[in-house]
């Protein structure tokens, strides 16, 4: 029997539990992962707000492990590698959008916070070898996120301007660590003085309150590309915020779907805004090897034992954290 981290039956937390479930063999084309480490994201918390009564969810959408398995048609992997998850499926080429057929792990009966996960081996890669378990099992979803908006569709490069608003989750700190790692200048927002202040350890050129007028505190100046996953409470301030001709991506509306903007100033100014979501494997692929080549590690806020799932929920709920939050679990 495997343990897994099921929701069912009742909305949040109360509905979230470990549960034995028989072991799965591995397919002719897939490998059985024993997980080591499974990161949280913002998904799983949407997932916690479903009732999920007559199907049952296994959370998780990320996570690292070590290979126990391999199906008779595995060419990739052998038994004993370390691999970390894609988090998607069906969506192998990069392209405008995600297939319509296009899943993410932790949406079913399958997830990544389980002792054994089953996937494709089509759905894995090699662990980077300079990270940890910890930092493996919180790179893939948010990394990814953030490496399609800031490059993919943002198309930033050495010498520009980005201003992330909303400094402290997980997508939000890769954004910070990749356009670093680009040679671009960046600004971070936060309603936070110590989420600024660990921005600013963490390479970004200057921090900004909420509040305060974004473009006065940049010294008059403006920026070539926001990447906005705020929405209505800072929308307006992100574009007043980039240059004419700039580009506002968005893959993400934590304070609300809404917004309104002067649409004449839009195409007066022509401005570029561009919707993103995760991305493709290529992209993927691509992703890992940037983080290789500037050895990069992700920011760990912190790291609970499987059974105090509880407590790391309610930290990525309450908004407390800087970076990523990881579950050991195997």
């Amino acid at each position: 029997m495997v343990k897994t981290l099921i929701h069912s039956g009742k909305v949040g937390l109360e509905g979230l539990k470990w549960e034995e479930r028989a072991e799965q063999p591995a397919g002719s084309s897939e490998i059985k992962i024993k997980v080591k480490a499974a990161g949280l994201n913002h998904r799983d918390l949407f997932a916690l707000s479903q009732v999920h009564e007559k199907h049952p969810v296994v959370i998780g959408s990320d996570a690292a492990g070590v290979v126990v398995a391999v199906g008779a048609e595995v060419t990739r992997f052998k038994i004993g590698d370390e691999v970390i998850l894609y988090p998607g499926s069906d969506w192998r080429k990069n392209s405008d959008t995600a297939p319509e057929n296009f899943t993410i792990l932790g949406s079913s009966e399958q997830g990544a916070m389980a002792e054994e996960i089953v996937v494709s081996e089509e759905n894995a890669v090699h662990k980077p070898a300079h990270l940890s378990w910890e930092e493996a099992g919180v790179l893939s979803l948010s990394a990814l996120t953030a490496y399609r908006a800031l490059f993919t569709k943002g198309g930033v490069s050495e010498g520009m301007k980005v201003l992330i608003p909303g400094i402290g989750g997980g997508v939000a700190t890769y954004l910070l660590q990749f356009a670093k790692a680009a040679g671009a200048t960046v600004y971070v927002t936060s309603r936070s003085q110590e989420k600024l202040a660990k921005a600013l350890q963490y390479g970004a050129d200057q921090g900004l309150l909420h509040d305060e007028d974004w473009v006065e505190a940049m010294g008059g100046g403006k920026v070539d590309v926001v990447i906005e996953s705020v929405g209505a409470a800072t929308f307006d301030k992100s574009l007043d915020a980039v240059r004419r001709g700039g580009t506002i991506v968005t893959f993400g509306s934590s304070t609300g779907d809404l917004v309104t903007f002067d649409l004449r100033k839009f195409f007066y100014g022509q401005y570029t805004l561009k919707g993103s979501t995760m991305g493709s494997f290529e992209e993927y692929e691509a992703m890992i090897r940037f983080v290789e080549e500037h050895d990069l590690h992700p920011v760990v806020d912190a790291v609970y034992p499987a059974e105090d799932f509880k407590a790391a929920f309610l930290r990525l709920e309450n908004a407390e954290q800087t970076g990523k939050i990881a579950l050991q679990i195997g």
